[in-house]
């Protein structure tokens, strides 16, 4: 009986066990079509879990017309002789799509030579015949410019989602325009012959709404007046579009919000409301405020310190202290100042919070910052990004941290300074990474880069109140490599080459310059020139100055900021062409004669950008010796020095303050200082508000500049930046020069008070001034009127 029933019971259990089995296997294959159509995969028809145990014998592609079959295979991981996988399809269909050429894929299998033939079924999207646009936008805005904004593009592939981004972006310029109400929308008509579409976008501007009117509601401690100026929202006048932009509002909400913040009133908040004439299309604002109350800061403490005392950390608070207003935005300024005073020693890990606490007692508002000071962090590896035609090692000489090194904030930054200072980047900064030995106190310095363009071929013409008109063509590369043929970058060398011709002068110019000659931190340079001048007008006679030569440069840091410099010039200076009536002086120096001279300069240059400096100071001197031993017509000494210093001050303006002098004087052979070898001042580059090289002694006779053995010439200027293009300047120039040098600082100097521009151009800086002279010129009976002073130069 017993042998029966177990006769029966193993056939059931049997079957049991394999109905089971069955079903989990249909349960598993729906797992995976359900894991499929999850990531957005369209199938025809999914076949059975059982296939992955099938080979693949065959792939066939379907309905691409313009996409070639190699393509699509190529991308692909599925191939004929592996495994059939539903992880490979899902994956294989994952990259078809970010091709962007698809807007549907299927996936079909049938059974072929005793495995399995795989069909990879596409719909191409259309690709974009035209694009139209109609309705009255022309008043508002040009096709050309809409055409630009469009990341749609006529020979591309369609694409729905961008074509909403790219309505969403007209949509802003007709915002921004000041039609608020505009309609933006689309059409697209395809041709299912050869799969093209014709988008068409209608754009209706409708009015234009302009603000009548801005109210200020609940301010008591602040005038309106003052509040006006602080956001952009403005009523229509003569000089103020006035077009009403909700977004722009929404802006000087939070602008205002934050003004009140940092005046100490924390729980300010701010509301508006519009008020809409659709007839006229004027839109009222109405902002109201409550102000709440004032917080003053009271006690500040820190808890956590042990590498800085209190005193210290309350020290590198910029903002936080006591008596003064109280915001949430100064306190998180100033905790994250804690952090960069930890980060100067090292501690990359360090963290500081602030905590208030409103004391009932004095009603003001404690402050501690409590700090987690970490362990001291080093550098392991130091990478390079960003740059494709830098070399790295032109990057990593500039660094002032290296690898082993502890971190330090300073050195960060200095280095950063550097970088800029290069001109090669738009922009510099780093990152710190997890190092992939993973020992907690080391990580990896990242710098990154982006880089500018630094070759240049440029042409122009202009007029310069030196000069006169003039027109020039350079062609340049302060990024040079003369051993990566054919594209000559990447080694940080400079190259230029300049010609110049106007009606008074033409020069041409070849400059070359090593920053680390043979890879040691040594420069070597040299240039080569012809400038033909002929100096007459302002000056009242004529004559012609040539001068042909070159130099040799050599030049090494020592230390962070100061640098030495060695120059040998050799030039043939020719005057000709004298007038008759020239000084005679001038004429003495008539023909041809030699200059060989060597100089020698030290400089330190603390400057946080060489090109837009905001801080730092520049102190040089140079001595020059010409003649004696290094042969030449002309024996005489010169002595200059400099002093520049700047300060940043509000709203990113500067001031600079330069002083400039000299000394020279002949020996040996030379009774006298060759004449263009003298000191000159007056004029664009030195007293503004005087004729050029009017500044000093003249002839008694023809009353004409001779120029002077001693130089005194200061500079005050004031910039103030107006767009990013754009500086405005104030200025106030004096100096004098003096024929002999024991007449140096006896008085007779001229001052010159004026105003002017300087603008970036794609040809260079562009400077125009306009002065007016304070005394009277050497030999005229009055005080002379203002002028212009035009040039294109970065400065002197």
């Amino acid at each position: 009986m017993k042998k029966t029933a177990i006769l029966w019971f193993l056939p059931a259990f049997v079957l049991a066990a394999s109905a089971a089995y069955c079903q989990q296997a249909r349960e598993a294959g729906d797992k995976n079509d359900t894991a499929l159509s999850a990531q957005g995969v369209s199938y025809e028809e999914v076949k059975d879990y059982r296939e992955a145990a099938r080979k693949v014998t065959a792939i066939e592609v379907k309905g691409n017309r313009s996409i070639s079959t190699v393509t699509i295979l190529s991308k692909i991981k599925s191939r004929v002789g592996l495994d059939y996988s539903t992880n490979i399809i899902s994956d294989d269909i994952k990259r078809l799509n970010e091709l962007g050429y698809f807007s549907d894929i299927k996936i079909d299998t049938e059974d072929f030579e005793g495995g399995l033939k795989v069909f990879i079924i596409v719909t191409e999207k259309p690709l974009i015949d035209k694009i139209v646009f109609e309705g009255r936008f022309k008043r508002m805005i040009r096709q050309e410019k809409l055409t630009e904004s469009l990341k749609l593009k006529e020979g591309q592939y369609f694409d729905e989602v961008q074509l909403r981004e790219d309505l969403a972006v007209i949509k802003d310029i007709c915002v921004k325009k000041g039609y608020a109400q505009a309609e933006v929308t689309s059409k697209s008509d395809i041709n299912p012959q050869d799969n093209k579409v014709t988008l068409t976008i209608t754009i209706e501007p409708s009015k234009r709404i302009k603000v009548k009117r801005v109210e200020f509601r609940g301010n008591k401690n602040f005038k309106s007046k003052r509040l006006l100026k602080i956001i952009k929202s403005r009523k229509s006048g003569i000089f103020v579009s006035g077009f009403f932009k909700e977004d722009v509002l929404k802006d000087d909400v939070e602008k205002l919000k934050s003004f009140y913040r940092k005046e100490g009133y924390t729980d300010v908040k701010v509301e508006y409301e519009t008020g809409f004439n659709e007839k006229k299309a004027l839109m009222f604002i109405i902002i109201s405020i409550e102000e709440g109350k004032k917080y003053v800061v009271g006690k500040v403490s820190a808890k956590g310190n042990t590498v800085y005392t209190e005193d210290e950390i309350k020290k590198s608070l910029k903002l936080i202290a006591p008596d003064k207003v109280f915001s949430q935005e100064m306190m998180q300024e100033d905790a994250s100042n804690i952090q960069s005073i930890y980060f100067d020693k090292g501690y990359i890990f360090a963290q500081a919070s602030g905590a208030t606490y409103l004391n009932p007692e004095t009603d003001r508002v404690e402050v501690t910052y409590t700090i987690d000071e970490g362990i001291v962090g080093y550098v392991d590896k130091v990478k390079i990004r960003g740059n494709i035609k830098t070399k790295d090692v032109v990057i990593r000489r500039e660094l002032r941290i290296y690898p082993g090194e502890r971190f330090d904030g300073q050195k960060l930054k200095r280095s950063k300074e550097r970088l800029q200072n290069l001109g090669f980047f738009e922009e510099v900064g780093y990152d710190i990474e997890p190092s992939a030995g993973g020992e907690p106190q080391m990580r990896d310095l990242v710098v990154e880069v982006k880089e500018s363009k630094t070759g240049e071929f440029s042409f122009g013409g202009g007029y310069s109140s030196v000069d006169k008109l003039i027109g020039f063509v350079e062609i340049a590369q302060k990024n040079f490599d003369w051993r990566n043929f054919p594209y000559f970058t990447g080694a940080g060398q400079d190259l230029r080459l300049r010609a110049e011709l106007g009606s008074l002068a033409k020069n041409f110019e070849l400059s070359f310059t090593e920053p680390w000659m043979f890879d040691y931190p040594v420069s070597f340079g040299f240039d080569a020139y012809r400038r033909v001048h002929d100096r007459e007008t302002d000056v009242g006679f004529g004559y012609n100055e040539k001068r042909s030569g070159g130099d040799l440069r050599l030049g090494r840091e020592f230390g962070e900021y100061v640098r030495a410099d060695a120059m040998y010039r050799i030039e043939d200076v020719t005057i000709s062409s004298v007038s008759d009536d020239a000084t005679s002086e001038l004429k003495k120096e008539v023909g041809s004669n030699v200059i060989s001279s060597m100089q020698f300069g030290l400089s330190r240059d603390t400057r946080d950008n060489i090109f837009n400096p905001s801080r730092g100071y520049v102190l040089g001197g140079s001595f020059e010796l010409a003649g004696g031993p290094f042969g030449g017509d002309k024996d005489f000494t010169k002595l200059n020095a400099n002093a520049s210093k700047y300060f940043g001050l509000i709203r990113s303006s500067t001031l600079e303050l330069r002083l400039r002098a000299g000394l020279a004087d002949a020996y040996g052979d030379s009774a006298e200082l060759p004449i263009y070898e003298r000191f000159y001042a007056g004029g664009a580059y030195s007293i503004r508000g005087y004729h050029e090289r009017k500044v000093g002694p003249i002839d008694p006779v023809s009353e004409d500049p001779i120029g002077g053995e001693a130089m005194v010439v200061g500079n005050i200027e004031y910039l103030y930046p107006v767009l990013d293009i754009l500086k405005a300047a104030l200025f106030y120039d004096v100096g004098n020069v003096w024929a002999k040098i024991g007449d140096f600082g006896t008085g007779g100097y001229k001052a010159g008070l004026g105003m002017g521009v300087r603008l970036k151009t794609p040809i260079g800086p562009v400077r125009l001034d306009y002065g007016w002279p304070l005394n009277k010129e050497p030999g005229e009976p009055t005080k002379g009127k203002g002028r212009f002073h035009f040039s294109l130069s970065r400065g002197f």
